[in-house]
C-alpha cells in the first residue's frame, strides 16, 4: 500500500516590477556589500601583518603552521 502524496500548490511567479524606464528593480541586501568588504578589510589586515614576517629556518616547521600563527597574531 502507497502512502498519499501531498503536494503545494503551485504559486504564480509575479514578474519584476518596472520602474519608468522599463528596468527591472533590483534591491540588494545589507550583507552582499557587508561581506566583500569584511573579506576586504581581512586581506589588507594580514598583508599589513607580512611586514613582521621572517625567513623561515629548517626547525621552524611546515607552511600551514606558520599561516596559522600569522592568522592567530594578526587576529589576538
Amino acid at each position: 500500500m502507497s502512502a498519499p502524496l501531498h503536494t503545494r500548490p503551485v504559486v504564480p511567479v509575479r514578474p519584476a516590477r518596472r520602474t519608468a524606464a522599463g528596468v527591472a528593480d533590483a534591491r540588494l541586501h545589507w550583507w552582499v556589500l557587508a561581506l566583500p568588504a569584511l573579506a576586504f578589510g581581512l586581506l589588507m589586515l594580514l598583508l599589513a601583518g607580512s611586514g613582521e614576517a621572517h625567513a623561515a629556518g629548517p626547525a621552524d616547521g611546515s607552511a600551514l603552521t606558520q599561516v596559522t600563527q600569522q592568522i592567530l597574531r594578526a587576529v589576538g
